[in-house]
């Protein structure tokens, strides 16, 4: 007798192939079975007109700190996310010498948007090395599994000291013996890869760009060659691809002789860039080396509102003698007091204007209900504001006003130079790509993404109405298999008998993103955006179920992923 069977659920296996109606069966934590009418089991789920899929693989997550407080990994684990892999983007908690953690949080707060203080309260720093860190996210019990990466940063900063948190200063030779040393071991101990930034965008809290920026040939070869006798983990990079950047990047990951996947996103600078780059890792893979671009499956963009981190009037000196109040008393202070909300509306000087301000021609309400991720410029603020005589800052505030002060804006800065999501269906169509950038735990103030695995299978598989949607089949293996497959995790990400039970059980038809919304139940009660759904019937990790009609069931069978 099986222990669970799922009857008569389209079933959409991961591996791209055409979906069948039959049943999963799961016996001890794995699937036993895959087929039509299966035998009895001890509990048994009408899956009729149902959507039977893997668990989600979320490989692009910033849940280092998370992770140690929160067992639920909220939002990923409302949207069908079984297993998240974090340490993205060189940045992270491990490994960090007694008393040096306010740099790794001061580093983190600037490059992820997770506020120091609630870093500070909520990660406890238990450890020093890496396979301490991994340690406690085992000890942990949890709704979904999770692996951790190396992050460059903490590695450099470990070895090096103060010197480690300049970009500009140079590892001795000793240092860089040390830091190959210390990743060789975290890889043999489990970790699932290494990743650095070599990206301007990336700054400390306190503007220092990230230490890992101009990190030299040397660095970054040594470090390959630890991974090389490691003979373990995914070498993860987010670079700004200047000239020569990906030919380094490139040559790190053949001495390593281990996958290299690169971020890549449409930047407005060079709109063209991504191509470039894309057609380089196209190159490389032609040469035999294992190497993807991770992809967003919607615009990179910010989330403006009035208890948002950033909004149009952020920088005006009226909005500032507002900051401390609560959310609830700046929305009654602008609701009530006219004269407040004249002066916000008059210019604030060149020196204090806000981007946001300026850039009401790319920002979009995102109204509750309806939520429009691929929105028409004709419908911008700007556009909505001169249709109705009114000026854009005062219906950008009228907006955001809405619903006792919840009311969003959309603003699109990446993956939407053309104005929609055109290039992102030639990033998700193309072979060399994953689907990754969801930045689940980071920018908790102004993003929201998380729900990008929700949001890939309506709008692409269902919903798009400005270009041509995608097979069903083809999102679920982007999200299932591919992504399980990049980081080496062949135990999971396919409805095949042998592999592991991550089993999501979707209502496609009522399957949708509820807008995103502002939450204080972060350490110190430190406030977050996040965005749930609706439509996940039940999800199962290793076999037991963790969420049933988009709520948690409270079992917590999830485990640290370790690689091998």
């Amino acid at each position: 007798m099986y222990d669970l069977v799922i009857r008569g659920g389209t079933v959409i296996d991961g591996s791209g192939g055409a979906s069948r109606t039959g049943d999963v069966a799961v016996v001890d934590g794995k699937i036993a079975a895959v087929g039509g009418k299966l035998g009895p089991a001890r509990r048994e789920i009408d899956a009729g007109g149902l959507l039977v899929t893997p668990g989600f693989v979320d490989i692009h997550t910033h849940y280092d700190g998370q992770a140690t407080w929160d067992s639920y990994l909220t939002p990923s684990s409302w949207h069908g996310v079984t297993t998240a892999v974090f340490g993205n983007c060189g940045v992270g908690f491990a490994p960090v010498r007694p008393g040096a953690s306010p740099y790794l949080i001061n580093l983190m707060e600037g490059v992820e948007d997770i506020p120091g203080t609630v870093l500070a309260e909520g990660v406890p720093f238990n450890w020093e090395s890496f396979p301490q860190y991994m340690d406690a996210l085992d000890a942990k019990p949890r709704a979904v599994d999770v692996g951790a990466q190396v992050p460059h940063a903490a590695l450099r900063f470990y070895v090096m000291g103060d010197r480690g948190a300049d970009h500009a200063q140079v590892p001795t030779e000793a240092e860089l013996e040390r830091m190959g040393a210390l990743l060789e071991e975290s890889l043999l101990a489990g970790a699932l890869g290494f990743t650095t930034s070599r990206t301007t965008k990336h700054k400390a809290r306190d503007g220092r760009l990230t230490p890992t920026l101009s990190a030299r040939e040397p660095e970054l070869f040594a470090l390959a060659r630890a991974m090389k006798r490691a003979g373990r983990g995914v070498l993860e990079v987010n670079s700004d691809f200047g000239p020569g950047e990906f030919e380094a990047i490139e040559a790190a990951a053949r001495i390593a002789g281990r996958p290299l996947s690169c971020l890549l996103v449409q930047v407005n600078n060079a709109p063209d860039l991504w191509r470039e780059t894309l057609d380089q890792i196209r190159a490389a893979r032609a040469t035999g080396l294992e190497a993807n671009a991770q992809v967003g499956c919607r615009p990179i963009g910010v989330l403006l509102g009035l208890d948002t981190t950033v909004n149009p009037f952020s920088a005006h000196p009226v909005w500032a003698s507002m900051r401390k109040l609560s959310a609830a008393q700046r929305y009654k202070a602008l609701s009530t007091d006219a004269d407040l909300r004249r002066r916000l509306l008059e210019p604030a000087p060149e020196s204090a204007a806000s981007i946001f301000a300026a850039e009401l021609t790319n920002a979009f309400a995102l109204t509750a209900g309806a939520l429009d991720y691929e929105p028409d410029r004709a419908n911008s603020v700007a556009a909505m504001a001169t249709r109705r005589g009114m000026e854009p800052r005062a219906l950008a505030l009228e907006l955001m006003m809405a619903d006792g002060g919840t009311g969003l804006l959309l603003h699109p800065f990446e993956n939407y130079c053309g104005g929609n999501l055109d290039v992102v269906h030639e990033m998700l169509t193309d072979d060399a790509t994953v689907v990754g950038v969801a930045d689940g735990g980071a920018h908790v103030g102004v993003i929201s993404d998380a729900s990008a695995p929700t949001f890939l299978l309506t709008h692409w598989g269902r919903d798009r109405t400005r270009g041509p949607r995608l097979p069903l089949e083809v999102l679920v293996r982007k999200q299932t298999r591919d992504t399980a497959m990049a980081y080496g995790m062949k135990d999971r990400g396919l409805l095949v008998p042998g592999l592991k039970a991550d089993i999501n059980v979707i209502d496609f038809g009522r399957l949708r993103m509820l807008s995103p919304e502002i939450a204080y139940d972060l350490p110190t009660g430190g406030k977050r955006l996040v965005q749930k759904a609706e439509g996940y019937r039940h999800v199962f990790v290793n076999g037991v179920e963790t969420l049933r009609d988009d709520a948690h069931t409270g079992e917590l069978p999830g485990r640290l992923v370790r690689s091998s």
